[in-house]
């Protein structure tokens, strides 16, 4: 038994991330993750619901609207570094408190419709000295939140903070993610391998 098994429909929630164009994609895909798991996954209605810049409360307010209508029968989400980048780039910080509050009410309310959640944590591949440090700061406790969520909800948890974090090598973080959020396109691959690992696909 897979995650995978009896789903006909997945939803991709979350950020640029996840979005990566996927407006101006006449498939709906984007040049992502998203579109590197929709070729393997063949069988399966592949839908990106991503949108640039958002938060989880942003997730929460449109999860019935853009998630539930296509009555998925798992939903992938990956929110959590404009929670933090906002506190540093506009001054409008997200607490951990606030972000665990509206990731387990996207949670409680995806289940309760009867869906299963795959969540992708968060991360950045520090390419300059703040990333490491006070974004870093921001950043570790909502990981460590979606890590509690997982396992307080039984859900699988992509671990992409530690894994991509560990692919940095000689080539540096820049190689994954250019600006130390966006992928590239081997990060894009990267998070799609580990996507389809944690699902058992």
């Amino acid at each position: 038994m897979t995650i995978l098994d009896d789903v006909h429909t997945v939803v991709f929630f979350g950020d640029s991330i996840t979005d990566a164009g996927r407006r101006e994609d006449p498939d709906g895909l984007g040049h992502g993750y998203v579109r590197l798991l929709a070729d393997q996954l063949h069988d399966l209605k592949v839908i990106n619901a991503g949108i640039g810049g958002n938060r989880a409360v942003d997730l929460q307010a449109r999860l019935d609207d853009d998630v539930l209508a296509y009555r998925p029968e798992l939903v992938s989400i990956m929110v959590g570094i404009n929670d933090t980048w906002r506190k540093f780039d506009r001054d409008d910080p997200t607490s951990t408190e606030a972000y665990e509050t509206s990731y387990r009410d996207l949670l409680t309310r995806i289940t309760s419709a009867g869906a299963q959640v795959i969540m992708l944590e968060p991360f950045v591949l520090p390419v300059t000295e703040e990333q490491g440090t006070i974004w870093r700061d921001d950043l570790d406790p909502k990981i460590e939140s979606v890590r509690r969520l997982a396992a307080e909800f039984d859900e699988p948890l992509v671990p992409l903070d530690v894994a991509l974090n560990q692919l940095v090598g000689d080539d540096g973080a820049a190689a994954l993610a250019g600006d130390g959020v966006h992928p590239t396109d081997r990060g894009h691959a990267e998070i799609a391998r580990l996507w389809l690992e944690t699902a058992g696909a």
